[in-house]
């Protein structure tokens, strides 16, 4: 018998061997004919396919399951198939990698998420659940919104239209991939009782079709879209499957009637072509009747939507309907929005909505100003509650909200001055009833107005400082402050001292780093250069030198924690020392003796002192007290971390020693911009402090072996430039101290001032000096004096005598001046000279020792040096490989802490360092 006549599936060879059980078969025989029907089948259904429409039919396929048990509302079922779809994506990466994401399966991921948050929100559908489900329900909930995370942008773009997502789908597909699911469905239109009725003689043409199906499926169908042609084939396997049942008699018929059906192929295209024009005939009129029954519908009657979009919520009723509203139903209802305040899966948004709606009730129903003080506070924490992050900034409009918010509830506690509010009121004992009585609410006003303040902090240090959102959020400190103010005047009222200590606190903090330059004309005696800026001056309240001299003068008598009155201080220093008043500012700090113990602080604070030790340092250079303006800010520039000392960035070198953690942390600890210290400002006002000290220092000591750094920062700058092959004019502000230290110690005062102030340092440095004109005659005047002594200093050895007068025009300065100098120098033993009045010069002394004496002075040193290194080695190989011998005992080694020697020319230890106490101090007699 030919393979030819064999069976079309293995459902009719099992109905034809349960048909035939009187024949007799050898054994093996089923076997043999299972693999001939296997060979069948690989010759009849065979289709070559690519990789890429595998995967994506395993993934429709679960799509589909997923979506059937989405209807039924069976939990479990979701999770298991979604975990097997997820599964099934990971190993089509490759595909997707180079095709993209398919649009069926964002389209899944969006619904699933919608159609899960919608079931968890119907706390009614939940209870009906039973266990398994309602777990299920949980667990794929967290999964996807994870899962959902990596394809938030295609989520989006897919809800934002969703009816274009499904359009390009149905655009993909070709005219024949959906042919026979198509005729199926036409079939389906036209009337079950038909179809039905001519069930058994159109069976040979569906497997027919089924035939040229895959004769078609190497052409057109491999261009169709997966997810459609999936639908298709599962309609035929459905209808395939329906007529299966009715097969049982007509298996070799079937097969007959495949082959001589293939003479009406040339008839298959014009009938797909017609029915697909009927369905789409059927679908607009289907669409019209809908929008025409749109404009009657009724109550609960069926409301169209866009396909694929999510379900709409209504917002949940606050009361049932006819409840009666008053204090206690709004109170507990309160508590029921706040139960679910930070449990996980709360819609924090929507609790704000929920409680602005509840305010509106409040205020329509008359219920008193207590309920709404009570209901503002909580809408107040629940914005701040908004970003769970504490590195988190809040949003622009959260801010603006939460400020208004903040408005209002000052507005009716000003309004009512029977509000009593504070923390130690007890829940049970708050009295919100409108009576005789006053309102007593639990909350603290001022615990919200420091968040705000923290807030707007942490806005600006999240912001880009060199963009326009900078400056537009910094507008809004104007607005902080009026709050500030405003609860300011409030407690001084109703508060406690401890309470206005920390609002006084807050209000110094907005003001102690701004620089009153309507107080610094008044006292120079400027006035407004028109009248409306006369007469804003006069409707303008205090001086902030008097507004600081005030809170700071109440914060020292009333305040009982060190901090607050330790950044009192600090800001009061920094204030002082901002507007020029250099001995109110050292006194504070010198009586404070903060110093002392600042290290004991939290770091915040100490970023504070820093800041405040800087500014007092620029202060005094502004005043000309150089000396004191290099040792207040020594310790700062010394480090190499002034950035981070003051708080205005993180160095990259440090990276490596903190973690993530700490970074963070440090982060929250910056300085907004616009409070920041120019950093390039403060190292040039510290290298030019200490080239005015340290070049007529050098000068002094040329030959001094002991002589020691006053500043280590500046002699690397110096030795920076020496190693320079070429040396070209100065650039950078560093470049133009060095060429202008080099001229101060040949004693030209004119080169060093070109070299310190010029155009380029004007723009960098000098001029952002409030009082610029008079910070530079102090620096010409520094420089003038300072290369007059370096001048002495060096030539003194050639001279026998100089006249003040020819120094005096040499460096432009008066005789009185030059006189004043020379005779510091005489008394502090600096110079070897005396002064001749009636001729005016200065007579020098031939005290200094000669080069060749200076020679020796050194070899003397060097030699001194040697020894001393050469018995410290001894001493440590002594101590190494000659234990043994370290006893007591008389003729044994002992090893001392170092050798003491009193002899002439010896060393002497004190205190763990070496000083010399022979060659130049005894032999200074014979020189």
């Amino acid at each position: 018998m030919s393979r030819f006549f064999a069976t079309g599936s293995d459902s009719e060879s099992e109905e034809s061997s349960s048909a035939d059980e009187i024949t007799p078969k050898a054994p093996g025989t089923t076997f043999k004919q299972s693999l001939l029907l296997s060979d069948d089948e690989e010759d009849t259904k065979r289709v070559v396919r690519s990789a890429k429409d595998k995967r994506f039919e395993e993934l429709t396929n679960l799509i589909k399951t997923i979506r059937n048990a989405m209807k039924i509302r069976d939990m479990a079922k979701c999770l298991e198939e979604f975990e097997q779809l997820c599964r099934a994506f990971l190993k089509s990466k490759n595909i997707v990698d180079k095709e993209g994401v398919p649009p069926f399966y964002i389209r899944l991921l969006a619904d699933l998420e919608d159609y899960l948050n919608q079931l968890w929100e119907d706390k009614e559908g939940k209870k009906k659940m039973n266990k398994n489900n309602a777990k299920a329900l949980s667990t794929l909930r967290q999964k996807i919104r994870k899962y959902n995370r990596d394809y938030e942008a295609e989520i989006a773009a897919y809800k934002e239209n969703p009816q274009e997502s499904a359009d390009e789908e149905e655009e993909k597909e070709p005219g024949d991939s959906g042919s026979s699911s198509e005729s199926d469905g036409e079939a389906g239109e036209e009337g079950g009782t038909a179809k039905s009725f001519l069930k058994k003689k159109t069976e040979p043409t569906a497997d027919a079709s089924k035939f040229l199906k895959t004769a078609k499926g190497s052409g057109d169908e491999t261009s169709s879209s997966d997810d459609d042609d999936d639908e298709s084939w599962s309609s035929d396997s459905v209808d395939s499957g329906s007529e299966s049942s009715d097969e049982g008699e007509e298996k070799t018929s079937s097969l007959a009637v495949v082959f001589l059906k293939k003479t009406q192929d040339a008839e298959k295209p014009s009938e797909k072509r017609t029915g697909k024009k009927r369905k789409l005939k059927k679908k607009e009129r289907l669409e019209e009747e809908a929008e025409e029954e749109g404009g009657e519908e009724v109550e609960g009657g069926w409301e169209k939507v866009k396909g694929g979009a999510p379900l709409v919520k209504e917002k949940p009723k606050m009361f049932a309907k006819g409840t009666e509203i008053n204090i206690p139903v709004v109170v507990k209802k309160l508590n029921e929005i706040l139960q679910a305040r930070g449990k996980k899966g709360t819609d924090r948004a929507a609790q704000i909505e929920l409680l602005h709606a509840l305010a509106a009730i409040a205020s329509e129903n008359n219920l008193g100003q207590g309920v709404m003080v009570k209901i503002k506070f909580n809408i107040i924490a629940s914005l701040y509650d908004y970003n769970p992050n504490l590195a988190a900034f809040m949003k622009p409009d959260m801010w603006k909200k939460c400020l208004d918010c903040i408005d209002e509830l000052l507005d009716i506690l000003f309004e009512n001055n029977n509000i009593f509010i504070g923390e130690n009121i007890a829940e049970d004992s708050e009295s919100l009833a409108v009576t005789d009585q006053p309102f007593r609410v639990r909350g603290c006003i001022l615990t919200l107005v420091e968040r705000m303040d923290e807030e707007f902090t942490k806005i600006m240090q999240n912001t880009d400082p060199h963009s326009q959102e900078y400056v537009d959020n910094l507008k809004d400190e104007g607005r902080v402050c009026g709050i500030v103010d405003r609860l300011l005047n409030y407690l001084e009222n109703k508060g406690s001292t401890e309470e206005i200590c920390r609002i006084y606190l807050r209000r110094i903090m907005h003001t102690y780093y701004k620089f009153d330059y309507k107080a610094h004309r008044r006292s120079l005696g400027l006035q407004g250069e028109t009248k409306s800026e006369q007469d804003q001056e006069e409707s303008e309240g205090e001086d902030s030198a008097v507004i600081m001299d005030r809170l700071c003068k109440f914060i020292y008598a009333k305040d009982r924690t060190d901090r607050i009155r330790t950044c009192a201080i600090l800001c009061h220093i920094y204030h002082h020392a901002l507007h020029s008043r250099w001995y109110q500012a050292r006194d504070l700090m010198l009586m404070s003796h903060l110093q002392d113990n600042i290290q004991h602080a939290d770091p915040p604070v100490q970023i504070l002192y820093n800041r405040t030790m800087v500014q007092l340092g620029i202060c005094a250079f502004r005043q000309g007290m150089i000396k004191d303006a290099h040792n207040a800010l020594l310790d700062i520039q010394s480090s190499g971390r002034a950035k981070e000392l003051l708080g205005q960035g993180l160095l990259m070198r440090n990276m490596q020693e903190r973690n993530a953690e700490q970074e963070k942390i440090e982060k929250r600890r910056q300085v907004p911009f616009h409070m920041h210290i120019n950093l390039e400002l403060l190292e040039c006002v510290y290298l030019v402090s200490a080239m005015l000290l340290e070049i007529p220092y050098m000068a002094a000591h040329e030959f001094d072996a002991r002589r020691r750094m006053i500043s280590k920062q500046f002699h690397h700058q110096l030795r920076v430039g020496e190693r320079q092959p070429l040396l070209g004019p100065p650039e950078s502000m560093r470049e133009h101290v060095v060429a202008a230290s080099k001229a101060m110690k040949m004693g030209d005062w004119r080169t060093c001032h070109s070299f310190i102030i010029n155009e380029k340092m004007n723009s960098k440095v000098w001029d952002l000096f409030p009082e610029t004109q008079r910070v530079r005659e102090m620096l010409v005047r520094k420089i003038q004096e300072e290369s007059l002594r370096t001048y002495l200093f060096t030539y003194s050895s050639v001279y026998d005598s100089i006249s003040m007068e020819t120094l005096s025009e040499m460096f432009e300065l008066e005789i009185a001046t030059v006189h004043s100098i020379i005779s510091k120098m005489i008394i502090n033993e600096e110079l070897m000279a005396s002064l001749d009045q009636p001729t005016q010069t200065v007579v020098m002394h031939r005290t200094e020792p000669t080069s060749l004496q200076n020679m020796a002075l050194q070899l003397a040193e060097k030699l001194g040096s040697l020894v001393e290194n050469n018995e410290r080695v001894f001493d440590l190989k002594q101590g190494v490989y000659g234990g043994y011998f370290n006893r007591d005992q008389k003729g044994g080694y002992q090893q001392k802490q170092s050798y003491q020697r009193d002899q002439k020319g010896g060393y002497q230890q004190k205190q763990g360092g070496y000083q010399r106490g022979g060659y130049r101090n005894q032999n200074q007699s014979n020189y």
